[in-house]
């Protein structure tokens, strides 16, 4: 085959440190898009980002030459730099989830990023995230995940 063809399709999780309330809700609109601003500039495209005051979700696609975690440390390194200029405590957990999309899910997963604060009136982040995890079908240790 003359080209390469893939399709790297990731809906991205990531918290605050130790899950706080960090992102203001007047700011959280300027974050989702410098996230999306920080992906375009690295050869990322976003579908979606969205979230609430402890973490965000990221629905993007991936150039085929960059890894997974060389995506997220960028995101996070220049998402923090920017937050901490007005927000000396801000600061990202370790760590992320990170699960590949169907393009057949794209409008499903786009709605429930986009639908954050109403998902998040009846459901905790540790809750939601478990759940990813559990239909991901990942192993995990419930007492680490958190840690």
């Amino acid at each position: 085959m003359a080209h390469s063809y893939v399709s790297s399709v990731f809906h991205i999780v990531f918290s605050t440190k130790h899950r706080m309330q960090l992102i203001r809700p007047d700011n959280q609109s300027r974050l989702w898009n410098y996230l999306a601003g920080i992906a375009r500039n690295h050869g990322m495209r976003v579908l979606a980002v969205g979230g609430t005051e402890n973490h965000v979700h990221i629905l993007m696609v991936l150039p085929s030459d960059m890894a997974l975690s060389d995506a997220v440390r960028i995101l996070k390194t220049n998402s923090s730099r920017w937050v901490r200029e007005t927000d000396h405590f801000f600061a990202w957990q370790e760590g992320y989830g990170a699960f590949s999309v169907s393009p057949s899910l794209l409008t499903r997963v786009k709605r429930y990023i986009t639908n954050q604060p109403a998902h998040h009136r009846a459901h905790s982040f540790e809750q939601e995230l478990l759940t990813m995890l559990q239909a991901a079908n990942i192993s995990f240790n419930p007492n680490r995940v958190f840690t």
